[in-house]
């Protein structure tokens, strides 16, 4: 299998930040409503893991953290907003600012769970002996 397919398999940090599954077995979603852009349960997280036990929120506030990580991944796909809006379809610098705020709304739902979801694999590891736990 090829290197860049080899990041996105299981047991991969970057297959647990994309499909929010638990950091220590990528067994099954952190989330209790996978689908983000239901809003009134963006927030709603399984208190742990039903399949290693992995609590997910080491310590009150714990998420706090994942702030500072939204803000990095806003600025990444304002800036990809940018670079197709005004670089790819030569659009104007008003066009241009309304695509990138249009994005941002749009993918709000996206870029809070992807901010949590990297923010919670920065302090967790996959551990292969949680998987044939049971």
């Amino acid at each position: 299998m090829p290197k860049v397919l080899q990041m996105f398999k299981k047991g991969s940090k970057l297959y647990s930040i994309l499909t929010g599954s638990c950091p220590k077995c990528h067994m099954e979603s952190m989330y209790k409503v996978k689908n983000p852009y239901l809003v009134g349960s963006i927030f709603e997280m399984n208190e742990r893991c039903s399949h290693c036990n992995t609590k997910y929120k080491i310590e009150p506030s714990f998420f706090y953290g994942a702030m500072y990580v939204s803000y990095g991944v806003g600025i990444a796909f304002a800036v990809a907003a940018f670079v197709i809006a005004f670089l790819v379809f030569e659009a104007s610098l008003l066009t241009t600012f309304i695509s990138i705020v249009l994005t941002l709304i749009g993918f709000f739902p996206i870029i809070i769970r992807l901010s949590r979801n990297i923010w919670i694999n920065i302090f967790m590891n996959y551990d292969p002996k949680a998987v044939t736990k049971s």
